[in-house]
This record gives structure tokens, sequence and C-alpha cells, in this order.
């Protein structure tokens, strides 16, 4: 494009989607031109990409040209101008320094401002044009050019239209790269929040409760794989608190600094497993509006709770295999290989062994997860912690509710240790909060599902039946003649 021809210069910049882009594309333009041997665009900045040098100066960002010694490579970044103090006595430092252009129509009659003059005789360079890159008042860099003409005015004035507009750019991308660190804050403000949440919920049921034998040989398996880096899988059934046997596992660990990241595989949908997992690129998909990191990343160093396991897709399972065994992932979108180091404790309530042999789950995937199994027990192979559960849950229940506190009858912990809660413990912390509310500070009394086995009172003649114990044998008595009706 010959100097006058501005307006598709300009059109040409506007094609252009990144800062480096525009600045290429302005020097490649400008390389074009005759008489042109060298253009480059330095920026201001405070970090060095080339070396540790730390403290604004002016950092090279673009450059193209054409030289004579054909050993030399004008398109590289990181050579020995790649980086200029502000307070450097030559062009490019006063340039940036004051912000005022230099032009220098014959090198050789004004060598102060020449740095190498034995390079500027083997290339050939006779004249010099330098612009600060200039927006709202802000010097942003400098867009300087050798000839092997004398910089007339021509060139000068097409020069400074190309300043103003990568200074636009650059203004452009820096507002960008503003606005992408303010939503990267935010991102980071959520992810706080999410551990927050995490610690918050830690000890949901309290804590482990209980001395009963049964949680006695769980909590002694805690203790010694605790102390090793080992996959757990954690077996049990749903409300058995086999989240509270992770969370004691990682808090035991050499890991116990670092987070405990929770997944919750039976609650993610299938399309977006893999995002949730190993994170996306900023339009990956649809709704992809900005980066995100996913579990993997977040709990580097630390420990992953993958809940649920066996609701993992089958072709998920490969790429969960891959960083199990040798901690690399990409993610969506991203063709970066990323490493974790990640130790991951894995929980279901499925038979994992038929799921591997009815080819819903992977045999090697299964081996990778359980090199430690272990058993959480249920809570009717346990009842002697039943008591001792019911009055750590009342006394939640009452804080939480704002509620005072209930008698607490010997006959409903009889009943409570006679019921067999498929639900377990969640089952029963549930029934001691309906039972407190209903309560209203008088005595608490629990409601059974209808299909329960609850032992009848035996009643020796001449006994008197209380009516609170009448009223309830009678409501037992319809509950059961509706459900067999």
């Amino acid at each position: 494009m010959p100097f006058g021809d501005l307006p598709s210069v300009l059109v040409a910049l506007a094609a252009q989607r990144t800062l480096e882009e525009v600045l290429t594309k302005i020097l490649n333009i400008l390389a074009e031109q005759p008489g042109v041997a060298l253009a480059r665009v330095w920026l201001i900045d405070d970090r060095c990409p080339h070396c540790d040098s730390d403290g604004k100066a002016l950092h090279l960002r673009a450059s193209a040209g054409i030289p004579r010694d054909t050993a030399a490579d004008w398109s590289r970044v990181d050579g020995t101008f790649h980086r200029v103090n502000l307070e450097s006595p030559l062009k490019l430092g006063h340039i940036a320094r004051t912000g005022k252009a230099i032009r220098i129509r014959r090198l050789a009659d004004d060598e102060r401002w020449v740095r190498d003059p034995e390079w500027v005789k083997r290339e050939g360079l006779i004249g010099f044009a330098g612009r600060p890159l200039i927006f709202r008042g802000e010097v942003l860099g400098v867009l300087a050019v050798f000839r092997r003409r004398e910089a007339d005015d021509e060139c000068w004035q097409w020069i400074g239209s190309l300043a103003d507009a990568a200074a636009a750019a650059v203004a452009v991308a820096n507002a960008r790269a503003f606005d992408e660190a303010a939503a990267l804050r935010r991102e980071l403000e959520l992810e706080r929040d999410y551990l927050r949440e995490e610690v918050q919920e830690t000890g949901s049921f309290g804590e482990i409760l209980g001395s009963s034998p049964a949680l006695e040989r769980a909590l002694r398996q805690v203790e010694l794989v605790a102390a090793t880096d080992a996959n757990v899988l954690i077996l049990g059934e749903s409300g058995a608190g086999k989240e509270l046997i992770a969370r004691a596992i990682h808090q035991r660990s050499v890991r116990a600094r670092k987070p405990l990241v929770k997944v919750n595989c039976g609650s993610i949908p299938c399309e977006l497993f893999e995002s949730e997992f190993f994170g996306h690129a900023r339009g990956a998909f649809t709704g992809a509006v900005k980066d995100r990191i996913g579990r993997f990343q977040l709990a580097d160093g630390g420990t992953l709770f993958l809940d649920e396991v066996g609701e993992i897709p089958l072709e998920l399972q490969s790429k969960l295999l891959r960083v199990l065994q040798e901690g690399e992932f990409e993610r969506v979108g991203e063709d970066v290989t990323r490493r974790v180091s990640v130790r991951v404790l894995a929980a279901t309530n499925r038979d994992l062994r038929r799921e591997v042999d009815a080819g819903r789950f992977r045999l090697d995937l299964f081996y990778r997860l359980g090199v430690f199994p272990m058993e959480v027990p249920p809570l009717r192979e346990r009842r002697e912690d039943i008591p001792e559960l019911i009055r750590n849950f009342m006394h939640r229940a009452c804080a939480k509710f704002h509620v005072a506190e209930p008698r607490l009858p010997q006959r409903e912990i009889e009943r409570a240790r006679a019921y067999d809660w498929p639900g377990n413990v969640r089952e029963l912390q549930n029934a001691v909060e309906r039972a407190v509310i209903l309560a209203r500070g008088g005595a608490l009394q629990f409601e059974f599902p209808s299909t329960a086995v609850v032992p009848a009172p035996v009643i020796i003649d001449g006994d008197v039946i209380p009516e609170a114990e009448w009223r309830a044998r009678e409501r037992a008595n319809l509950e059961l003649a509706l459900h067999a009706a």
C-alpha cells in the first residue's frame, strides 16, 4: 500500500483481532514502503517477557524489515534492543520519556542519537522517524522506522497516523486485559467462596460421632490410609457418612493445608462432565463466555472427592484414568497440556464390580480408584451410636430454628434404636429436625414411616396406658389400616 492510501490501511487494521496482529500488520505495511528498512514497536510495561528484569521500561513487541545481512532476522523481538530503559539518553528513551517525536533526516549528520554507527553504515540506513504512541495524554510506547532514504514529510505524517492507530489498539488491548483481569478476579472470588462453603459444610452431620465397634473399625482404616497418598474408594449406603470419612482422610493427610474439592457426579449433566472436571476455554462451546478452571485444577496440591463416582459416563472414564495415572489433562477447547498433583477419594453406593461386568464402568479405572477400598457401616450396624447422634442433631436443630430444646424421652431413643434407618445418618438428622419443629418445646417424638416395624410396648394386665401412648398407638393403627387399604 503506498503512503497515500491510508484509509485502506486503517480498514486492514480493523480486520485484526488481537494486539499482536495489529502491531504486526502495521509493521509489515511499513516494511513494504519504498525506502523503509526496519520498523519496530516498543510498549511500556512493568515486566520483560524475555528476561527477569522488573520495573517500567520499553519492551519490543513487534519487528519487521529487510536486512542486507542475510543472517540477520529482523522479525525477532528478543534481540539486543528487546528492553530499553526509560532513562536511556538515546532516541527511544527520549521519545518515551518526553512524549516528543524525533525525526532525523540524515543519521550521518546527527550521530548523537545513534548507538551503533557501524550497524547503521553496514545496513545503509539514512533516515529515522520515531513517534510516541499516545492515548488520552499517556505515552504507551514508541513506533520507530529506519529508512534507506531521508525521512521526508509525507512519510513523517503517514507514520504519525499509524502511530495514532497503534496507540488506540494498545489502549483497547489494555482495557480488555483489565476487564479480563477483573473477570479472573471475580472467578477467583467465586472459587474462594466455594472453598469457604466447603469448609462451612465440613461436618454437616456435626462430626463423626460414636464409639460403636463398627465405626471404630472404619476410623482405624482412616488413620492407616490418611498418612499415604493412595486413592481411596469409599463404599457404603446412601446417607451413611461417606463424605465425612473423605473429609477425615483429607484432614489427617499431608495435603490438609490444601483444598478438599467435592464433585457430586450424580448432579452433573452428561455434556458438562468434561468441563466440570477439566475446565474450558472461552468460546469452547455455546455459553462458554469466559475461561473456567475445572475441579482438578482447583484441587491441585490437595484432594478431590468424587461423590457418586459410578455416575461418570463411560466415554469420560478414559480421560479420568489419564489424569489419575499421569496427572495431565487439557481444558475443553484448548490444546495446552496442564499438570496437577491431586489425590482422589471416590465414593459410591453402587456395586462397581457389577457395573464393570455390565460394561458401564472401566475395570482399569475401578482398580485405579480402589487402591484402598473401605466400607462405611450403615446406621443399623451401629445402633449404639444413635443416642449420641440424636442429642447432637437436636442441639444443632434448636440453634438452627431458634426454638427451645425439647425433652428427649427414653422411649423415643429406644424407638429410634429399633428402627432400621434405610436413609442412615442423613435420615436420622432429618427426622430429628422435623421432631424438634413439631415438639414446640415439649417432648420430642419421632414419626416413622408406616412401613417401619416398631415394637409395641408390652402391657401387663392392670397397667394404665398413658394418654400420649394411647394416641400414638391409635395413630399407628390408623396408618397401618390406610396402608393396607
